[in-house]
């Protein structure tokens, strides 16, 4: 099993930073890839930014927060962070932290953090 524990969510007014935050625990081998996700109200769970979890650290980022948000990991404390710069309204979402993991291939997911953009 893996555990994913998302902090670092609140409000912001238009222009501001957050930094996301992520912790995992328990078979984190098996990881391969972490991912955030956001939720809108009325709208479909999407995807972010993703990074893999080998060397290199690959990292992917949806074209709406690009430029603006950046995904990073630090191996030695099990955590992946998502800065996010210049926040707009429509930012305001709840953000999941999103692990896949290996042998056997399985999705985990975090509660959620609530980020609020607004004045």
């Amino acid at each position: 099993q893996v555990q994913l524990v998302e902090s670092g969510g609140g409000l912001v007014q238009p222009g501001g930073s957050l930094r996301l935050s992520c912790a995992a625990s328990g078979s984190i081998f098996r990881i391969n890839a972490m991912d955030w996700y956001r939720q809108a109200p009325g709208k479909e769970r999407e995807l972010v930014a993703a990074i893999t979890m080998t060397s290199g650290s690959s990292t992917n980022y949806a074209d709406s927060v690009k430029g603006r948000f950046t995904i990073s990991r630090d191996n030695a404390k099990n955590t992946v962070y998502l800065q996010m710069n210049s926040l707009k309204p429509e930012d305001t979402a709840v953000y999941y932290c999103h692990a896949r993991a290996i042998l056997p291939r399985t999705d985990y997911w975090g509660k959620g953090t609530l980020v609020t953009v607004s004045s």
